[in-house]
Formats: C-alpha cells, structure tokens, sequence
C-alpha cells in the first residue's frame, strides 16, 4: 500500500492528455459560465482507480475544504476522547472566606468555554467557602506561544467584527462575542446587550430610515468598544438602521482581556463575593492546586462542528492544538512540553509528520491557520484525496465522514446539490473565499460504490455561484456514474 502510493504519484507526471478533459456536461456548464478548464484542479478517485483527473498535481487555495486536513490529522493524533481543559488554580491560603494569593485562570484550548462555565466555576469557589479574593486575577495562555494571537494582526477583511474572524485564544471566553439586540420603532432604537459585564453598556448613533429589515446590514458600520475615562466602556453601533425592525447580532469588538475581566467581575459580584485585585498576564506557579475545572465537549462532536457549518474559530482551535496539546486519558488534555518554537511551527510540522506516515507529498503544500480563510494556504488535489482515502481506512472513518455537510441535508450544502443524484447520499466539505470555490469528500455513484471527490476553482470569476454551478454539475456526474456508464478507469500501476 506505501509503495503504491508512491508510486501512483509518479503517475500524475502522464497527465497530459489521459483523463485532462472535462466531462462534457461539466465542460458545458463551465463555458456558460464563462470559467476556464485551466483555472480547475479535480481528483476523483474510485477505491486506487482514477475516475477523472484534471491538473491533480497543482497546490491551489482549498478554502474551508483545508478544514478536513485539520479535523483528520485531529481525529488520528489527538483521539476521540480528547477534551480541551479550562482550570482555576491558585497556590494562596483560604482563612476565614478570604483567598490570600492570587487566583490563575489556566486556559487550554477549552472551545467550548462559556460565560455559564465560568459562573459555574466560580460557584464551586464559593462552595469551597470563598466569599473574598485578596489577590490578582492571573490569565495563564502560556499552553500557547505566543498566547495572544489577535495582538498586532491586520484583520483578514473588512468585518473583523463578525464571528468567521475571530482569532483563536487558549482561553476565550464566549468566544469573545457579545449578542446585540436591535428593536426600532418608527421613532425609536432601543438596544440590550448579553452577558451582562461590569461596567460595559451599549449605545448607538445609528439613524433609523425607511428601508427593507430583512436588508439591515447594508446600513451597518463597524462598531467600537470607547474606554471612557473613570474606566466604564461603552459599545457604540454606528450606520442606519430600518424603522419598525427587530434584529439580533453579534459582534465581537472588546479587548479579550478586557471581556475575561469584567465577566469575572460581574460573575464574582452576582455571587456575593469580594475582589480587591486587578487582573493580569502570568502563569500559574508549579504547586498551584486545582480549585475548579471545565472540559469541552469530546473532539468527535468539535470536529462535526467545525466541518458541517465550517466553522473557523473551531478549525483553528484545533489545529493549534496540535502543536501545544496531548490525550490525557484522565483530564481529557494535558500540555505538551514547551519548546522555543511557535505553536503555529508545531502544528504544521504535526500535520507534515502525519502526511509523511500516510506517504503523501508534502511539496508545494501551505497550511497557515487549518480554517481555509488564509491566502496563503495551498494543497493540491492530490494530496487532498490521498488525505480522504486515508479517512477511510482510519479508525475514526465514521467520525470523520459523519462530520461533514450531506448534499441537500445539512451544512453548508444543505441548499445545494438538491434535486441530483447526490442528494442526500454525498458527504463533501464546502470551501469559499472570493475567488476560490471547492468541495471535497465522498460521492458514491450510482451503485453504491465510494468515490474520493476533490475539485477546487481558483478564478477572479469564480463568485457569484459560478463556481458552485460546474463544482456541482460535477459531483452529479460522479453520483451518475456507475457499472452502467463507468466513465474510463486508469489503475495505479502495481508495486514490483
């Protein structure tokens, strides 16, 4: 099987003319849409055979179809049973209700960490007979180098807002977003605002005009977190707004740090308990004792949620996980080691390991944050098939292949591919960016037999469901195939 692979990729090198072609109903659709077979790269794979195969050896932009290298190399390396870990620790004594020393809020990648969690956690302290802290509050991100990834980094577009932008954090908290909601008379907006946080309110400029609701957006502004000088901060909405229109959003615009604490704050005080420190940057000492935890949900149900909806936030998480943490039967996680280089230099060289075990090429592949929203990442289709047909013989097949959207069901391709022969029957992960369009996954044609799908379009005039109409097209195709017209099979030639 190594040798095999190897040597099946020595036969990409005679792609010249065999199987280099569209299939004609796919090249038709890719004409009226005025698209370039050039700016296509298709792999379909039938077991070891080559269906179709059309520049599989050129590294392109995959977009969130990288999301399904994240969540494989995850699923292999980490475990089903893996859990990211959030920890209040503290090395201070406890006389009479008063906590005398500071008190370390340890993150580890917990992607499931909510404000409720951290109340929670909170209550245990109280339970434990806490009423009063006497020292600082430590926020310990050192599971990760560096700890605060969002510090200095130029927004990936103009909504740096918007939750698909969220940098991943070892310790976030609600994953940073506070949920608006907008509710406007023919006069009026009124706004609230969740969680509640210490000293943190809502305001607006925005103006109420005459206009659709369901189109509210095109009217919205970037919003801003403004410190006002006795340290109390004010959310502000800016832009216009429909009369008589009722709209929830959220948005993340607060310093984390500034977040983690005024929860804290308001969480401890909604206790009844007393804290006179500040809040800080630091690490727990080493014979700091465990106070309260919280664990995410298990990594199968992270990976489901990171591929159906494609979410970024979570596909980044993971990926850094890679190169920081390690199974633990017991905790669900434990740190790795720490070492000089970056956790971002970790996980990449984790996934090339990986690859190499499984005898997939690495050259010519880029992976910068596992999501797909990067210009930079780059994998080909060949590497991206040779990933899935590994999919297929890993342990964890049925928790990678349930993870990802159903044609016409759910996910992200839960509007598309309806009314094919894929409908309801394939399994492909969605990727989009301005002018990248990609589906990869799993299409059994028409008998029933599994097919390995990659086909990616990197093309200024892929947008606008360009892209989408001959990627689908395409997977019809496939899902059409089978004993009755089986489209020409070239095998992988036979190891010596």
């Amino acid at each position: 099987m190594l040798r095999r692979l190897a040597l099946a990729t020595v036969l990409f090198a005679a792609f010249g003319s065999v199987h280099a072609q569209l299939p004609a109903p796919v090249a038709q659709v890719a004409a009226q849409q005025g698209l370039n077979e050039s700016e296509f790269g298709i792999l379909v794979m039938k077991g070891d055979a080559i269906v179709l195969a059309h520049q599989a050896d050129r590294p392109m932009q995959p977009a969130s179809t990288m999301k399904l290298v994240t969540t494989m190399v995850s699923l292999d390396r980490l475990g089903p049973a893996f859990r990211g870990r959030t920890e209040l620790r503290t090395s201070g004594d406890l006389v009479n209700g008063v906590l005398r020393g500071n008190l370390v809020l340890k993150g580890g990648a917990d992607a499931d960490l909510s404000g409720e969690d951290i109340g929670n956690m909170l209550r245990a302290l109280h339970y434990q007979g806490i009423r009063r802290i006497e020292g600082d509050l430590v926020l310990d991100r050192g599971v990760w180098n560096p700890g605060r990834l969002d510090q200095g980094l130029p927004p990936f577009d103009e909504s740096p807002e918007a939750y698909y932008n969220v940098i991943p954090d070892p310790l976030l908290v609600n994953k940073n977003m506070l949920q608006i909601d907008m509710r406007s008379t023919n006069k009026r907006l009124k706004l609230a605002m969740q969680p509640e946080l210490d000293r943190v309110s809502i305001g607006s400029d925005m103006t109420l005009v005459d206009a659709d609701c369901s189109k509210w957006e095109d009217g919205w502004k970037l919003p801003e977190a403004v410190r006002q000088k006795d340290g109390r901060i004010k959310v502000m909405l800016h832009g216009t707004f429909p009369k008589d229109c009722a709209r929830s959003y959220s948005i993340n615009v607060l310093d984390r740090d500034d977040y983690i604490e005024r929860l804290f704050r308001q969480k401890w005080k909604d206790l009844g308990g007393k804290f006179s420190g500040k809040v800080v940057s630091g690490s727990a000492p080493p014979d700091a004792r465990l106070l309260a935890e919280h664990t995410s949900r298990s990594l199968p149900e992270l990976v489901r949620d990171t591929n159906k909806p494609s979410d970024n936030l979570l596909a980044r998480t993971l990926f850094l996980s890679l190169g920081s943490l390690q199974p633990d039967p017991a905790a669900g996680s434990s740190a790795v080691p720490a070492g000089s280089d970056t956790t971002q230099a970790r996980a990449d060289a984790a996934v090339r390991a990986w690859m190499r075990e499984h005898r997939i090429d690495d050259t010519g592949f880029v992976i910068e944050n596992g999501s797909g929203l990067s210009r930079l990442e780059r994998i080909t289709p060949q590497q991206m098939a040779y990933l899935l047909q590994a999919g297929l013989r890993s342990n964890w097949a049925p928790e990678f292949q349930s993870s990802m959207p159903i044609a016409a069901i759910d996910g992200t391709l839960r509007r598309r591919l309806q009314g094919t022969a894929a409908a309801g029957r394939a399994r492909l992960k969605t990727g989009t960016l301005r002018n990248v369009v990609a589906l990869a996954g799993y299409v059994p044609d028409a008998d029933g037999v599994q097919n390995v799908f990659v086909a990616m379009v990197n093309s200024e005039q892929a947008g606008n469901g360009r892209g989408r109409a001959v990627l689908d097209a395409l997977v019809d195709w496939v899902a059409r195939s089978g004993a009755a017209q089986a489209p020409a099979l070239q095998p992988a030639p036979s190891a010596p």
